[in-house]
């Protein structure tokens, strides 16, 4: 389906994030560059298969926990042991578990909120990233109600059959619910839920990834402890008040505090201080337990005999994909072994076992966590043995350790990692471009000169998006040189090379959207000869617009709004930027997104209201862009026949835009001839005519 086609619900092309963004020459079809230029999707993909440390490229909540895909369902651990949810199923849980948790567990403003809401209503939702303690705290929520008897329930019942698994009056924890685009957890399984517990006595804690479907349910945000408040629960409940006042002024602790910390993490290390204030190990020794430990461990692994060379490619390829699927880490190592094999011993060919190590041997010489993980699928949730290492900076010790400490590998690691960035799963080809920023933080001018830049000089715009994610990663990594290579890049005469820049600013907006807008705006104001190079540069830079607008909302919506008078040299990039945004729909809610934005901003004080109906009314009177307006405007008058909020948002969107005769008797003339995809005539569209009919208008 093409841009100007109206799309439905819900529909950011995954088939073209899928099949990346295939091949860019003179044979290019108008369709493959109709997937190219599907932006939106993938800067989804980035966001869900990138590490950690791309979290800040999200800036609203429907897109991630403060950006990102957070996967994982490991416990949350305050010095007390416990099971992956992957492998936690319906019973009891056991009393000493609960007593052992009260011992350290300290409590926050979002436990306090959580208590709150979860006394009065009986039922919550509790929205936590992985390893943060959304377990515990659940259990620690029920505990704080004098409820005596804990019970966990099986994640993976279909939200509209929870109510089967209540069996009596006591305190119930569901971790992980697994929901999906199409089974998300509504208000209406809530209330059901509610009622029941309310006849029981009982209470429930839901805990859920940030990117779980909730659809129209309100959750609590979980924000653990400090790590500094919880590394003083457990030293001060092993050795004593007085203890802790001297051990937290050594400077192993300092440098401890000073990296953010799991809770499982900063329970390790509080038995190590124990230790040390018991004199069993000395302070040199405690402080290898931070990234000198690390080190030299990856050092021994990349140096020593064994692990044998299949493994060290294990290794490495898990610090490309950790906490990604171990399978397709598994898979990929054996590739790059094969690569590494042929610089080792050139004329043997690699024998890689078929049935070699057990997964469990793996993660125990990678030091890592092996857990079941769901992730949501264009196809449904999908349930994966998900591998991370328990340091959460091995991974990239690991990378900058095989780039710059043995060059010998590099060949290998290069031609690996490009062909990850070819392979057809977004994932693989996202951790391609991860790991290449990770490289470039050890060694800028290589990463750039060998991978970097032979990307966005290829005649393929997969490969341009992949230099695009990679150098929107490295700045997010604080790489120094990379912000005046994307200016140079954007403003410059190289097609590819300003390509990529233009999507790379998109993808940056959320984090840094006055440089990306200043360099856009700059880059939209420049003129080419040739006419279809133009045509090419505003699709770009439209889509580069397009997610800035609607990562950033305001500040980049005045700026366009204001660039939409007449004459304006940006004017029609910025229309065009508008219109697909406009294209755009929420995965969850099945509506528009920008039609939801209005409907915010009429209530927020903000006039953002204005400025969305000022470019509504220009794009409707563009005679470039009038048909696709009309289209879009047709698709949400027909999602608002089956959907009340989307019907109260066009009813108040409306009538701003038809203030003059001429538009009103455009948007009634749609209205009278609007006809849903079977056929049938909507039956909001006579409603929302009697709206417009009696608002006026300016006679021209």
């Amino acid at each position: 389906m093409s841009r100007d086609e109206a799309p439905g619900p819900a529909t950011a092309d995954h088939t073209a994030a899928e099949g990346g963004e295939q091949k860019h020459g003179q044979d290019e079809t108008p369709e493959a560059q109709e997937q190219r230029q599907n932006a939106w999707a993938a800067r989804r993909d980035l966001i869900e298969h990138s590490p950690s440390f791309a979290s800040s490229l999200v800036g609203r909540d429907q897109y991630g926990v403060s950006g990102g895909h957070v996967q994982g369902n490991v416990v949350y651990q305050f010095g007390v042991t416990g099971d992956s949810i992957g492998e936690t199923a319906s019973g009891p849980i056991p009393k000493t578990e609960i007593d052992e948790l009260k011992a350290v567990f300290q409590s926050c403003a979002s436990f306090e909120e959580a208590l709150t809401r979860l006394r009065a209503e009986r039922i919550i939702v509790l929205s936590g990233g992985h390893a943060s303690g959304r377990r515990c705290a659940a259990m620690m929520l029920l505990s704080r109600l004098g409820i005596g008897r804990l019970r966990h329930l099986e994640p993976r019942t279909s939200p509209a059959s929870l109510h089967t698994q209540l069996d009596g009056a006591v305190g119930y924890v569901m971790c992980d619910l697994v929901t999906s685009r199409s089974k998300p957890l509504r208000r209406l399984h809530l209330l059901s839920l509610r009622e029941h517990l309310e006849r029981t006595g009982g209470h429930l804690v839901i805990t859920v990834e940030p990117s779980a479907a909730l659809g129209d349910v309100p959750s609590v945000r979980w924000e653990p402890p400090s790590t500094e408040t919880m590394l003083h629960s457990h030293v001060t409940r092993l050795v004593g008040v007085e203890a802790w006042a001297r051990l937290r002024a050594l400077a192993p602790v300092d440098e401890f505090l000073a990296r953010e910390r799991q809770p499982a993490e900063t329970a390790q290390f509080s038995q190590r201080l124990a230790a040390l204030d018991r004199g069993e190990i000395s302070e040199d020794e405690l402080a290898a337990y931070g990234e000198a430990a690390v080190v030299a461990q990856v050092s021994r692994w990349l140096t020593e005999e064994k692990p044998d060379l299949l493994d060290k490619a294990f290794l490495i390829s898990l610090a490309a994909f950790d906490g990604a699927p171990y399978a397709v880490t598994a898979e990929l190592g054996d590739k790059l072994f094969a690569l590494l094999q042929k610089i080792q011993e050139p004329n043997q060919l690699p024998c890689i076992p078929v049935f070699g190590s057990s997964r469990s041997d793996r993660l125990l010489l990678a030091r890592a966590n092996g857990y079941m993980d769901t992730e949501v699928t264009e196809w449904g949730a999908v349930t994966q043995f998900v591998a991370a290492f328990k340091d959460d900076s091995t991974a990239r010790v690991l990378l900058r350790e095989v780039w710059t400490l043995h060059p010998s590998a590099r060949p290998a690691l290069v031609a690996w990692i490009k062909e990850l960035a070819k392979d057809g799963r977004p994932l693989v080809r996202t951790r391609a471009a991860a790991a290449t920023a990770l490289l470039a933080t050890a060694d800028q001018p290589s990463a750039l000169a060998l991978l970097i830049e032979p990307w966005a000089d290829a005649n393929n715009s997969n490969a341009w998006l992949t230099a695009a994610n990679a150098l929107t990663l490295a700045v997010l990594l604080n790489v120094p040189t990379v912000p005046a290579i994307l200016h140079g890049w954007c403003t410059g005469d190289q097609a590819s090379r300003r390509w990529t820049a233009l999507r790379a600013y998109g993808l940056l907006g959320p984090v840094h959207h006055e440089e990306a807008l200043r360099a856009l705006l700059d880059a939209a104001q420049q003129s080419w000869a040739d006419e279809e190079q133009e045509h090419e540069e505003e699709a770009q830079l439209a889509d580069a617009l397009e997610l800035l607008l609607l990562a950033v909302q305001g500040p980049v919506l005045d700026a366009l709004a204001r660039r939409t008078v007449d004459g304006h040299a940006v004017r029609a990039h910025a229309l065009l930027a508008f219109v697909h945004a406009c294209e755009q729909w929420d995965d969850d809610t099945g509506r528009p997104l920008v039609l939801d934005w209005y409907a915010r901003a009429t209530t927020d004080g903000s006039k953002e209201d204005q400025h969305l109906a000022t470019l509504w009314r220009t794009a409707l009177n563009d005679r470039a862009r009038t048909s696709q307006a009309l289209d879009i405007l047709r698709s949400w008058v027909c999602k608002a026949d089956t959907d009340a909020t989307s019907e109260n948002s066009l009813a108040e969107l409306l009538p701003a835009l038809t203030a003059t005769t001429t538009d009103q008797r455009r948007v009634s003339h749609l209205l009278r001839t609007v006809h849903n995809t079977d056929g049938s005539v909507p039956q909001v569209a006579e409603r929302l005519l009697a709206v417009i009919s009696t608002h006026p208008q300016i006679s021209e």
